[in-house]
């Protein structure tokens, strides 16, 4: 099996040898490169060509946000995953809204930093339904009319078992918890998401839950708010 090409990304050359420890001795797991700063990002990844990207938000030069929205413009770009000392931010979200798969906190035990790089390169996002609620509250915070009235006429173009399963994305629920609460195939969900990512040309599941939640489709535990179909 092709082992996972991770570049990390830190100011702090401790954060870096901790990461580095910790996901070195996973067997299916390479790390291919080191930054410390987000302007030494483009080249690294021209010439690592990494699977995945831990990038700190908060460095002296180029911030992580900026350098994951320049990433994110590749065509061929990796997936991102933020680090960052806060549970949820406007950076975090930014970054979100910019296609980055997820967000870590720096704290997290070392095994589910493990298994979050695995499961962002298989193209799940790192967030898990808890944390999904907890920032789409904050996102709130920084959501106004104009932003809620574009994300309702974007989600217009999806019919309305596209559009269920969007408002479950939203939920932080996995395909398999959708296809339960929806009566379909697991398959079948694969294939709606994809629909909607398509249609709404966004990059990832992140992406699909903060539209729906900029649309006022989610109440702030995370149900489906009535009448909103």
């Amino acid at each position: 099996m092709t082992a996972i090409r991770v570049l990390l990304v830190d100011d702090d050359p401790l954060v870096r040898a901790g990461l580095s420890f910790m996901l070195g001795g996973a067997d299916d797991i390479e790390i291919v490169g080191e930054a410390a700063d987000g302007a030494e990002v483009a080249a690294l990844v021209e010439r690592t060509r990494p699977d995945v990207v831990l990038m700190d938000i908060r460095m002296p030069a180029v911030d992580g946000l900026t350098a994951t929205e320049l990433l994110l413009t590749r065509e061929d770009a990796p997936q991102v995953v933020v680090l960052t000392t806060f549970h949820a931010d406007e950076q975090v979200l930014r970054a979100l809204r910019a296609g980055a798969a997820g967000f870590l906190l720096k704290d997290t035990p070392p095994a589910e930093i493990v298994d979050a790089v695995r499961r962002v390169a298989a193209g799940d996002p790192v967030l898990s339904p808890a944390v999904t609620r907890q920032v789409m509250r904050q996102a709130a915070g920084f959501a106004a009319g104009a932003r809620r009235s574009r994300a309702r006429e974007r989600l217009a173009v999806l019919n309305d078992r596209e559009r269920e399963v969007a408002v479950a994305v939203g939920r932080g629920l996995a395909n398999a918890e959708i296809s339960a609460g929806l009566f379909m195939s697991v398959a079948t969900v694969k294939a709606h998401v994809s629909r909607v990512l398509a249609k709404l040309d966004l990059g990832n599941r992140v992406q699909i839950a903060l539209l729906v939640h900029d649309a006022g489709l989610l109440d702030e535990s995370g149900a489906d708010r009535p009448g909103r179909h």
